[in-house]
């Protein structure tokens, strides 16, 4: 690497990692972006892949104008040559250098490459911005495993991304704003939604009146679905969760039965809902695992940041959902504040706060609605208590709550690593993403970050041919230099699915690791 221009890698492409490469561009800074889907605009942008040649589902987005703005600028900074996109990139690791002699100290991010995801890129920068997103919260309950049981925001992709319904008489169920979209997404698209199931009693979001109030355009969005569920005469069923998903070769019903104040299942509540789809979520979790491979600070599951939108390691910065989940406006005023402080702090300046403010102001609303969002929603206190012995828990090794619970009360375990040790639950292909909250849960311990120096699964051949790089050039577009593969040109466009287990539809993201597509729209 010479001393040329600073040059940022910023990893996924979704709206905070759209405004941070733009802001950084427009102040001089070269970036590369790097994402593992074939298009830019990360799961709140999805759309219809090129070759359906479909025109935009107006039902399915909104703000499409501010996307249109950001296709445009990014447009023209790849034309000039600002800006370098990186698509079907899938981002494993990336690690610190340090300084030698004509260099200076950065990083080096490693990307498998397309679909197969069998060749190594390596990518380098002076500094690296994490706007891996988030993944949706999965809780198991008896039958989810059949087939037809999705999460919500893998039934939202399929609609979004692939133009195709999940089936034709769905119920959406779980706990958190993304029920709506996806519930009138649905029926929109032509769907029978037999009912939207959410665990909160609405008079809970009375609690946080003040912070909903200052952000008036959720308000109307969210009355905007409210209209929608009439149109559409979708029953809204709250305080009520699913207790069991029941079926042979797939769903054919789900029981639903209702919550007492204290987050139990009342007793003889349960009513029967035939179904052939069951879309269930609840919530997001915000995405970590490269941030805590570098060491970045991780509070309360999320990567702690400054003003600035700094971590605590030197020349890391991070934005959107991976800082916390609080929906696209957020996201991108987050990347715009991160894409600027990027710019002064690699040029040795202090930020301007000319032309930020209103990015502030955004920022500042945006994380007071997401945490009152985050007082209200949750799931229900006790789910674990209707978690049969013999339900999965852990898809990938096939571990059942049964034996999570006997390494608890049998053998001791008080934490979620030693209960993975005991049991395997969290070994097998995603590495306890999608069932370590689960797993906390039956445990009844804390979840507590995970360092994992791999953000996803890596084949052993890649892995014995990395190391140190000889070649110092920053890589132009599709440059594999992972030592002993030489140079290999970027593969096409198509883009796989994240390797999921079972029955589990979430498609992968722009973001590292398995993570649904979804909307997280308050």
């Amino acid at each position: 690497m010479t001393d040329g221009p600073h040059r940022l890698a910023v990893i996924g492409a979704g709206p905070a990692g759209l405004a941070a490469s733009l802001a950084a561009a427009a102040h001089g800074v070269r970036v590369t972006l790097i994402d593992s889907a074939p298009a830019a605009g990360g799961q709140f942008y999805r759309r219809p892949a090129s070759g359906l040649g479909a025109r935009r589902p107006g039902a399915l987005h909104h703000r499409w104008r501010t996307w249109q703005r950001l296709e445009r600028e990014l447009a023209a900074h790849l034309e000039a040559g600002t800006v370098e996109h990186l698509t079907d990139h899938h981002v494993w690791t990336v690690e610190r250098i340090g300084t030698t002699s004509g260099t200076r100290p950065g990083f080096t991010v490693h990307a498998l490459l397309g679909p197969l995801q069998e060749r190594s890129v390596a990518v380098r920068a002076d500094a690296v911005l994490l706007a891996t997103g988030g993944y949706e919260k999965v809780l198991p309950f008896p039958g989810w495993t059949l087939p037809g049981v999705v999460t919500a925001g893998g039934a939202q992709a399929m609609l979004k991304g692939g133009l195709v319904l999940p089936g034709r008489r769905v119920v959406v169920a779980g706990s958190g704003p993304l029920l709506l979209p996806v519930a009138t997404g649905l029926a929109a698209a032509g769907a029978e939604v037999a009912a939207l199931v959410e665990s909160l009693d609405p008079r809970a979001l009375l609690r946080g009146a003040g912070s909903f109030a200052a952000q008036p355009g959720k308000i109307a969005e969210g009355a905007s679905y409210a209209a929608g569920l009439l149109r559409h005469r979708i029953p809204f069923v709250p305080r009520h969760t699913v207790v069991e998903a029941h079926g042979e070769a797939r769903v054919e019903a789900v029981t639903v039965a209702a919550l007492a104040p204290d987050g139990r299942v009342r007793p003889g509540t349960g009513r029967r809902v035939p179904c052939d789809t069951l879309a269930v979520g609840h919530g997001m979790v915000p995405h970590t695992d490269l941030a805590e491979a570098l060491g970045c600070r991780v509070d309360d599951a999320k990567v702690a940041v400054d003003d600035e939108q700094r971590t605590d390691v030197p020349g890391v910065w991070a934005a959107g959902e991976t800082t916390g989940i609080g929906g696209a406006g957020l996201a991108l005023a987050e990347g715009r504040l991160a894409g600027r402080s990027v710019a002064a702090r690699l040029s040795g300046r202090e930020v301007d706060p000319r032309g930020a403010a209103r990015a502030v102001r955004v920022r500042a609303r945006g994380r007071s609605f997401a945490a009152a969002l985050d007082a209200v929603y949750a799931p229900p206190a006790h789910w674990a208590e209707q978690v049969t012995d013999d339900t999965v828990v852990c898809r990938c090794e096939e571990v059942t709550a049964g034996r999570v619970r006997e390494a608890v009360t049998g053998l001791g375990a008080g934490d979620v690593r030693t209960v993975k040790l005991l049991t395997r639950a969290g070994m097998g292909w995603c590495q306890g993403r999608m069932c370590e909250s689960a797993v906390a849960g039956l445990a009844g311990c804390e979840r507590t970050p995970v360092r994992r120096m791999l953000a996803r699964p890596v084949p052993l051949g890649v892995l014995a041919g990395t190391g140190p790089d000889d070649d110092d050039r920053t890589p132009g577009p599709g440059e594999d230099l992972t030592p002993g593969t030489g140079k290999d040109p970027t593969p096409g466009a198509s883009n796989s699915l994240a390797p999921g287990t079972g029955n589990d539809l979430t498609p992968g993201t722009s973001d590292p690791g398995p993570a649904p597509g979804t909307d997280t729209t308050a």
